[in-house]
């Protein structure tokens, strides 16, 4: 994740091409370093990084006095922004028939993702944790979530999409009109740059430290990425990356290396990368061209064969054209 955030934070600045300088802050939060660039007061700057702190206190399953944590230890919890979050996470859960799930954290910490400590569960160890495994059975009702026992959520692939979301309200009341926000994956592109011009962002090339495959241009848009490449180990052979199917727990295997989402919503944006990564390249582009249940979005979903499989609503340029196949999807 870090290695992702660095390139990101480079290939954002580098080629922003900006006269003026805005308010930047760098800090770590949500298990990755992140970077502020404001255009406006320092304030402003600050009150955001504020918010992504306090949201980070309240999402961390890993620390048991969080509101998360709380949750997973009791079965319920008050608190408005995890009612919130969720409320997000489980549409898109429904919207992709589970394959966003933010209840297969136990399988996650299972294959040792959480402290490192890799290993493949036996079959009868993932069938057991599989039982508990179900977003339709987490409930919601006036800022109150309940979870049945033995379940446990975990919010890292929806927590740095509503930070974004959360961010861009805020600067939007204070009436920031530019800024690029670096959120370990998530990118929020605040409007324009101050001249005017698109914002360009890298997207990471998985095989080059601190390169990226290609640029992709927004305007007020927020774009979020899930690789295989971010966190994985290797056991004979073969690579496991974090992401896991929900209905199998095991590490998601379908050829797939990287899915970024491009939209409006942070949090779906985040949501969909790790949904559509689990479907795979076939899946993922049935499910845009007839999914009507969430706002619009775009995708660019790079394989192990170097296809790049790119929604019509996107603006991307290839750093090597002859390294990889560009291939339309559209909604004919």
């Amino acid at each position: 994740m870090k290695r992702l955030l660095s390139l990101l934070l480079a290939s954002v600045l580098l080629l922003s091409g900006c006269s003026v300088n805005p308010e930047t802050l760098s800090f770590e939060c949500m298990d990755t370093f992140m970077q502020l660039s404001v255009y406006g007061d320092k304030k402003t700057a600050e009150a955001v990084r504020d918010e992504i702190l306090r949201l980070d206190a309240l999402f961390n399953a890993n620390e048991p006095d969080s509101q998360v944590g709380k949750l997973n230890q009791s079965g319920f919890v008050e608190d408005a922004d995890v009612f919130s979050v969720l409320e997000g996470a489980l549409k898109v859960c429904q919207s992709t028939d589970g394959a966003l799930d933010p209840s297969v954290y136990p399988l996650v910490e299972e294959w040792g993702f959480i402290s490192r400590d890799f290993h493949i569960p036996g079959k009868a160890t993932i069938d057991e944790l599989l039982q508990h495994v179900d977003y339709t059975k987490i409930a919601l009702n006036f800022n109150r979530v309940y979870i049945p026992e033995k379940m446990k959520l975990d919010l890292g692939a929806v927590a740095k999409g509503y930070a974004a979301d959360k961010a861009k309200a805020l600067l939007a009341k204070n009436e920031v009109k530019s800024a690029i926000l670096n959120l370990g994956g998530t990118v929020a592109a605040v409007g324009a740059k101050p001249d005017g011009s698109d914002w360009k962002v890298g997207i990471s090339d998985p095989g080059s430290t601190g390169g990226y495959f290609a640029t992709v241009s927004l305007h007020d848009k927020i774009v979020a990425t899930s690789g295989s490449y971010e966190r994985y180990f290797e056991q004979d052979g073969k690579r496991y990356c974090h992401i896991l199917d929900p209905k199998t727990g095991m590490s998601a295997d379908n050829g797939v290396v990287s899915v970024s989402i491009i939209s409006d919503n942070g949090l779906y944006c985040d949501a969909l990368s790790t949904a559509l990564f689990v479907m795979g390249a076939e899946k993922a582009q049935a499910y845009w061209k007839t999914q009507q249940d969430l706002p619009p979005f775009d995708y660019i979903l790079l394989d192990d064969t170097g296809k790049v499989y790119v929604t019509a609503g996107v603006e991307l340029t290839l750093t090597d054209k002859e390294k990889y196949e560009v291939v339309e999807v559209s909604d004919k």
